[in-house]
């Protein structure tokens, strides 16, 4: 037995896979059990195939199958799986729009929900009120301040515009529950304010 082979040691040929060669070093270990010089030449021989395998690989001399190599490429798909449809919004649009938090949605609709119960009061400090609590939560997503100016800006100018146009529309509506134009106006455009300040970077 001193003489033979790695491979004829463990009854292989140069050409079993690793699966056969292991399988033959299982095999032999459990015929050889508790023969101590046997079982290690088995494992000598099993050590020193997969090191001429290994230095046959790296010199190129062995294929490695795609399998082995790429089995992240092979791996099917479960057959319940359907895959995501890419985004159909542009990638300008993906740069502006945000997808707050609880937290992020809540506390600037809190603080702008104060501020239109301050507008029944002075609908112009509520406004002031809603454009800064707009700017500093615009401005804790990207710490871009000019940006979040800009932003807050367009809302309040959007809000004022919408929120004018909406209470010239429902004017009987809004007297009915005893509340002024200005107010009703400047409660619209703290509504804006807070979708902008939620919604948008």
């Amino acid at each position: 037995m001193e003489d033979m082979s790695h491979y004829e040691r463990l009854g292989v040929d140069e050409t079993a896979s690793f699966e056969e060669i292991q399988a033959a070093k299982v095999r032999l270990a459990q015929e050889h059990e508790g023969d101590s010089r046997t079982l290690e030449a088995i494992e000598a021989s099993y050590d020193a195939i997969l090191m001429d395998r290994l230095r046959q690989r790296q010199e190129g001399k062995i294929k490695v199958p795609d399998r082995i190599r790429f089995p992240e490429r092979i791996a099917e798909p479960p057959p319940d799986f359907a895959p995501a449809s890419p985004k159909a919004s542009p990638s300008w649009l993906q740069q502006w729009l945000d997808t707050p938090s609880r937290a992020d949605i809540l506390w600037p609709g809190g603080l702008l929900l104060g501020a239109s119960l301050l507008s029944l009061s002075s609908p112009s400090l509520a406004l002031a009120l809603g454009v800064g609590v707009s700017i500093f939560f615009l401005n804790r997503k990207e710490h871009k301040f000019g940006r979040a100016f800009l932003l807050s800006l367009a809302g309040l100018l959007l809000g004022v515009l919408l929120g004018m146009a909406l209470v010239g529309a429902i004017a009987p509506q809004i007297a009915q529950i005893g509340l002024s134009e200005p107010s009703a106006a400047a409660i619209i455009t703290l509504f804006v304010l807070w979708l902008i300040s939620s919604f948008l970077r």
